[in-house]
């Protein structure tokens, strides 16, 4: 199995309803492909003064199971994913980064 982790990093305040909601909405669009095995989401936690820290620090944290790199292509390429962050990025602007890996230990 692949993991795709995806960091996301909105650049404004983004309400915790809103928050909620594009969680929802990005693990309906990926188990529309047929592809998606496991998803889970958390939002990160802060410490006092990390804002003070120049790193890329993550609003929340997504792990998208997949079989295989075939169907993480699928997940890709499929077109209601890409509506989901474009439809929110218009909302509430934000940054990504990911990492494609089989399950941590």
């Amino acid at each position: 199995m692949i993991q795709h982790t995806l960091f996301v990093q909105f650049t404004e305040p983004i309400p915790e309803a809103d928050l909620n909601q594009y969680l929802a909405d990005l693990e309906h669009a990926a188990k529309s492909t047929g592809v998606l095995q496991t998803f889970a989401a958390q939002r990160h936690i802060p410490i006092p003064g990390e804002e003070q820290i120049p790193a890329f620090i993550a609003t929340a944290v997504v792990q998208l199971g997949v079989a295989d790199v075939e169907a993480l292509g699928t997940l890709f390429a499929a077109p209601l994913v890409g509506d989901v962050f474009d439809t929110w990025r218009t909302r509430y602007p934000f940054k990504a980064a990911w990492a494609n890996h089989e399950a941590l230990a």
